[in-house]
């Protein structure tokens, strides 16, 4: 695998020639905690370890994400099959360890947890699921090699999804709108970005912008160079 200093421009999609996403091995290897596919730019960081200052409450529910996940009650297999291969395309979730952002969304939908508004021209949130996994099966998108699943999924954010008979557009809204939901509420997550997680009862000390902002439990990002600004100005592309 390719390692990335992170300093070129080669872990860009729209940089390399594939057009493909970086291979998420040109990240360090998470030594602390676990993070989706065990690479992230906070290797030394486990939100877990501040599990012991939230309220037992709170402590409870974000704990119970990490060692119950739930079963899949609402999706058909078939249908499971097919979202769970799209999920992993539009969240670059690789390999193992994945957050299991299907089993959420499946909980969302089956438990009737919905947001509490949807387009006027839409309808349910669970239709617009089921009309999604559809139409990937329609494609058969999990057996589409790397590079066509990655196309379906770009057309599919374009607003265009062949079969699905609704607004496409509005439906790649409500699909990423409880993927990211439930991919961001996930602890793992939260180490991959280095979020500092509950403030409640402890609270933040620092709330100033960059280092100083930081909290004595928060980490420093392994690769703190900002790869747009640092692209442009070495001109290459």
């Amino acid at each position: 695998m390719t390692h990335h200093t992170f300093q070129q421009p080669d872990h860009l999609p729209k940089r390399r020639e594939s057009g493909l996403p970086s291979d998420p091995a040109g990240l360090p290897r998470q030594r602390v905690g676990t993070t989706p596919q065990m690479h992230g730019r906070y290797p030394d960081y486990d939100v877990l370890a501040s599990a012991r200052h939230w309220d037992e409450t709170t402590r409870r529910a974000i704990l119970d994400r990490v060692e119950n996940p739930p079963p899949l009650r609402f999706f058909t297999p078939g249908e499971a099959r097919c979202l769970g291969a799209f999920l992993d395309v539009v969240l670059a979730q690789d390999a193992e360890p994945r957050v299991p952002v299907l089993e959420m969304v499946d909980a969302k939908l089956y438990e009737g947890r919905l947001d509490g508004f949807r387009y006027a021209h839409m309808p349910d949130d669970r239709v617009t699921w089921r009309m999604v996994a559809a139409a990937l099966e329609a494609a058969d998108f999990p057996a589409l090699g790397r590079r066509a699943r990655y196309d379906v999924v770009a057309g599919f954010a374009d607003g265009k999804l062949d079969g699905l008979e609704i607004d496409v557009s509005s439906a790649w809204s409500v699909v990423m709108r409880a993927a990211l939901g439930a991919f961001y509420s996930h602890p793992w997550a939260w180490n991959e970005i280095g979020f500092g997680g509950p403030a409640y009862p402890r609270g933040y000390m620092r709330l100033q912008p960059g280092p100083a902002g930081r909290d004595p439990h928060e980490r420093h990002e392994a690769f703190d160079v900002d790869p747009v600004p640092d692209v442009d100005a070495r001109g290459e592309g």
